[in-house]
């Protein structure tokens, strides 16, 4: 597992948007949206079991996630990894209530159906192009 940087944990602790990118069965890259956060030095999101990008990781665990500074778009990062976990049920719940905290300052309110995936860093970089 890597480390992470000091400037890639600011922004994954942050209410910072991020954009996963996962793969495609025909390869292509696939990049949505998420919110995310820490648990453990990895980087969390979560999503509903049959959205694309569960499906992709489910079959390729491969991730590649890029954020920015909500207040300054020039402080940026980008991670590399795999998912190391799943996470289903009250498991799940727990990491997305802490990660909507951040952004809502309430739990998740959808309590069903969702599920949480935990990555592992292979190689992080932060920058700051201000």
């Amino acid at each position: 597992m890597a480390e992470l940087p000091d400037g890639v944990r600011d922004l994954v602790d942050g209410p910072n948007f991020a954009h996963v990118a996962t793969v495609l069965p025909d390869g292509g890259p696939h990049s949505v949206p998420v919110w995310i956060g820490l648990e453990g030095g990895r980087i969390a999101f979560f999503t509903l079991p049959d959205s694309r990008k569960a499906r992709n990781l489910d079959r390729d665990p491969r991730v590649a996630i890029s954020m920015t500074d909500r207040k300054q778009p020039y402080v940026m990062a980008r991670v590399s990894g795999r998912v190391a976990e799943r996470l289903e049920g009250d498991a799940a719940l727990g990491v997305i209530d802490r990660i909507a905290a951040k952004y809502r300052r309430t739990p998740y309110p959808q309590r069903e159906d969702n599920i949480a995936y935990l990555i592992e860093p292979e190689q992080a970089s932060a920058h700051d192009y201000r």
